[in-house]
């Protein structure tokens, strides 16, 4: 499958062009929950409970894993705001195979429905926790907009400060009434309406997708160190309410933050990738604490640069000098707490 900005076209199934890279892992016992992948069977690209199974034993001690919602497999025979119930079907079925022994390893679901339905959207949710296996643990909702035509909008049907609108907020309140999660991604430029919703519903637990979106792409490539500096004060912002959680990932993802990887004869090696998102993924640790961040796989969104050994070598150079405990947080503990997994 391709993913486009603007003109650009990444592939998410370079195959040959991965195993140009092939690495073990830097510390095959640590523990790592991965809090964010998809699953899909499209456009000519697979990534299944087996395809899952090959990445996450590959290398490293991937002992639990968190679907994340990509519009696979609406069950249109519903009426519209129910077609993602079909998704939640579907992983749930991938969930149990995904058991080798011990339970299966895929332990939640996030799913998506329309935050616009306001407290409408509870019986969507329940809806969600029927379909789920006992696995569903809340929603993303995907309001990326940006202005330009360089930028690619979310896949939804979104509009400007969408997360101010009254629906959107009592959707939200909703969420948090029934003790469920809302993954937020969008653009760093809108990080100030994440932190406006977190303090209007300070019940609901925010999980803020790939570190907040730093674009660097489109207009914000010409004005990086401006854009960079936006982003930076953005998360502070967001930082300082305490039910806002971070993932930290989506560091392949070339469409959107412009690492040039894409383009290279062969893949980043683990110590190049830690170079260059050393700085800003520390940044964003200290700032939140390694208790509200957990780092995320984003697979197979990110295999159009690097492969799964790579993305958790990388997180394992960057984590290196923080203590146990803050590793042990930043790999697994905080997603076992946000996403109560056993």
């Amino acid at each position: 499958m391709d993913r486009k900005v603007g003109k650009d076209v990444l592939e998410l199934d370079r195959f040959e062009w991965l195993a140009l890279r092939q690495e073990r892992a830097i510390d095959p016992d640590r523990v790592i929950v991965d809090p964010h992948h998809h699953l899909w069977d499209r456009g000519g690209s697979t990534y299944l409970a087996p395809q899952l199974l090959d990445d996450i034993t590959g290398t490293h001690n991937v002992v639990k894993t968190i679907f994340v919602e990509c519009r696979a497999n609406y069950d249109k025979e519903r009426s519209e705001h129910f077609w993602p119930i079909g998704e939640t079907t579907f992983a749930a079925r991938e969930a149990d195979q995904t058991d080798t022994g011990g339970g299966p390893i895929l332990a939640g679901i996030i799913g998506h429905a329309d935050m616009m339905l306001g407290r409408g959207i509870a019986d969507v949710l329940v809806a969600h926790i029927d379909a789920s296996g006992g696995r569903f643990r809340g929603i993303r909702y995907t309001t990326a907009w940006d202005a330009s035509g360089d930028i690619r909008n979310g896949h939804r049907k979104v509009t400007p400060l969408m997360m101010a609108a009254s629906e959107f907020r009592s959707a939200a309140r909703t969420l948090a009434s029934m003790g469920l999660s809302f993954d937020a991604w969008l653009y760093h430029p809108q990080l100030p309406e994440v932190a406006t919703l977190a303090t209007t519903v300070p019940d609901l637990v925010i999980v803020l997708n790939h570190l907040g979106g730093p674009l660097a792409v489109g207009p914000y490539g010409r004005i990086r160190s401006k854009a960079h500096a936006a982003w930076r004060a953005g998360m502070r912002r967001v930082a300082d309410s305490p039910n806002v959680f971070l993932k930290l990932g989506g560091v392949g993802m070339d469409d959107y933050f412009a690492t040039g990887w894409s383009t290279r004869q062969a893949p980043p090696s683990s110590s190049e990738v830690a170079d260059y998102w050393a700085d800003d993924l520390r940044f964003c640790i200290d700032l939140f604490g390694s208790e509200r961040c957990m780092f995320e796989s984003n697979f197979p969104v990110d295999r159009q640069t690097l492969s799964y050994p790579v993305i958790w070598n990388s997180f394992q150079i960057i984590a290196a000098d923080y203590t146990d405990a803050e590793q042990d947080d930043l790999f697994s503990g905080t997603a076992t707490r946000v996403y109560r997994i056993s």
